[in-house]
């Protein structure tokens, strides 16, 4: 059996399995189980909530026998106070939380699929927030890229005192981050599932011009500097830089770079 169809048939069981022991009013699928199953793949996992009646919430979180019935667990590991992260003894991995309707009302969330519900249920628009997601994107290039540069800036001068995993982070992590806020507006957005929690999903084939460049930014922990130098170059493509700023990161560039490879000619 393909990997997709036995995700689907063990969300399925687990419906069944939820029917069973009683208490619960609805089984959401949610990511690439809920709507969006045309994604799909071998690398899938389980993504669910499941809504409970009232006074339910304790028993279905502490209690894990209505998936243990359905296929052993070789994993489960508690990851917030309300959901789990699970591994099943053939390979299938999930992660679910146990809500109560009213915790629902003013939360954000996917929209999901309906797997299985009591048929006494009636609330079927649950399945969709009515709050939106806060988006991640922003609607000008001002704040984000003038961010990432003062990230390229912070991030290199840890580097040059010797902290080279907190100087990685800035540069390879919260300045590509920024960047992605608005890449939107760089590059026409190939359709492609985005995932509004994380914007480096499908990054490389929504922005794929983008993806070309991505290497370059992200070249490690050995190689920080190099990175900093290609974010730069990208943001100064596409937005105007502050002169003395630029001049400011490009001379830490080659202070740490000459750094670097005098440590090299050292070794």
């Amino acid at each position: 059996m393909l990997k997709t169809e036995l995700l689907l048939r063990r969300l399925d069981d687990i419906g069944k399995s939820l029917e069973r022991k009683g208490g619960v009013l609805l089984l959401l699928g949610v990511g690439s189980v809920g709507i969006e199953t045309d994604r799909m793949d071998e690398y899938s996992d389980l993504d669910f909530f499941v809504i409970v009646k009232d006074g339910q919430k304790t028993r279905y979180i502490d209690h894990l026998d209505w998936l243990e019935e359905v296929h052993p667990l070789a994993y489960s590991f508690k990851n917030t106070d309300v959901g789990y992260k699970i591994l099943f003894e053939d390979g299938i991995y999930g992660e679910y939380a146990v809500f109560e309707e009213r915790d629902l009302e003013d939360a954000p969330y996917p929209e999901g699929r309906i797997v299985w519900k009591d048929p006494s249920y009636l609330n079927i628009e649950i399945a969709k927030s009515s709050i939106p997601i806060p988006s991640l994107k922003r609607n000008s290039l001002d704040f984000p890229l003038n961010e990432a540069l003062t990230n390229l800036y912070v991030g290199l001068g840890r580097y040059a005192r010797g902290e080279h995993l907190s100087a990685m982070r800035f540069i390879q992590g919260y300045a590509v981050d920024r960047i992605l806020s608005v890449m939107h507006l760089l590059e026409e957005e190939v359709e492609c599932y985005p995932d509004p929690f994380g914007l480096e999903r499908r990054v490389e084939q929504r922005y794929p011009r983008l993806a070309e460049r991505l290497g370059g930014m992200l070249q490690g922990y050995h190689h920080v500097p190099d990175s900093a130098l290609c974010i730069l170059n990208f943001i100064e493509e596409v937005y105007p830089v502050n002169p003395r700023l630029s001049a400011e990161i490009r001379q830490l560039i080659d202070m740490t770079c000459r750094s670097q490879q005098g440590e090299s000619h050292h070794k």
